[in-house]
């Protein structure tokens, strides 16, 4: 799988399609390495004539990795109070090194989709630089408002809920957490299953997932920003989501012009 140096680390990247074809840069959400994107997906806006990149985010799959396992409760009570919580990284960064893999390939701007994290990291790619993003699709995210986005109770179990530090274990674990995930009625068990077997076999690590985490909390609310937002963008939510709820979306939706 190829790698890019990129702001001092290495992302690993996939892609699809025509080189000379316009880019869409596709960006996972927490914990999700690119393998886990719909390959019937891609592959039909491959098809469609688009050129297809797909990257892991910092600290997931075959991308650097940070170390340290963070007091996420702490961190996320003195967030809320309103002082000031050390985190290795913020969104921004994470913005940063998308910025930077499209400079490695040679694209000057991109159509960039991004699904629950990775359309946190697509808004603030989006405003901090503009010039880089032809679209932005906000799938299933938020703008970092406290008040908005909140996750049901069984969603906030699930991400709090440390895995099994075995890999049979985490399967099963992260196995419940999808079927939460999946439009009621949709969830394919063995395909699912397949899938989550191949990611963690790939690449485990449940600390990283929590230093995304502590980014998303730490990078604070993007909202009024989002009001000057000049980038045509689209927001996708679903009325059933357990992680991100639905007020993210429409609060989403209501800021950007």
């Amino acid at each position: 799988m190829p790698v890019a140096a990129v702001n001092g680390l290495t992302i690993a990247y996939e892609v699809d399609g025509d080189l000379g074809d316009v880019p869409v840069l596709l960006i996972h959400g927490l914990g999700r390495q690119l393998i886990e994107w719909d390959q019937e997906l891609v592959d039909r806006i491959a098809a469609s004539g688009y050129f297809v990149i797909r990257m892991d985010n910092r600290d997931v799959g075959l991308s650097t990795h940070f170390e340290g396992k963070l007091a996420l409760g702490e961190i996320r009570r003195a967030l809320e109070r309103g002082d000031d919580a050390a985190v290795p990284y913020l969104l921004s960064d994470m913005a940063a090194d998308s910025v930077g893999l499209l400079d490695h390939l040679g694209f000057r701007a991109a159509h960039v989709v991004g699904v629950s994290m990775g359309g946190m990291i697509g808004q603030t790619l989006a405003l901090d630089a503009p010039e880089r993003v032809l679209s932005l699709t906000s799938i299933m995210a938020s703008t970092g408002s406290w008040e908005v986005g909140t996750p049901s109770a069984a969603g906030t179990r699930a991400l709090f809920h440390a895995p099994p530090p075995d890999d049979a274990g985490a399967i099963e674990a992260t196995l419940e957490t999808r079927e939460l995930l999946a439009t009621p009625g949709t969830f394919d068990a063995a395909a699912e299953r397949a899938l989550v077997t191949a990611a963690i076999n790939r690449s485990f690590d449940p600390a990283g997932i929590g230093r995304q985490l502590a980014a998303i909390w730490a990078s604070g609310d993007r909202t009024a920003r989002l009001r000057s937002l000049d980038v045509p963008t689209l927001v996708i939510h679903g009325t059933a989501d357990h992680f991100v709820g639905i007020s993210g979306g429409e609060a989403t939706a209501g800021a950007v012009p």
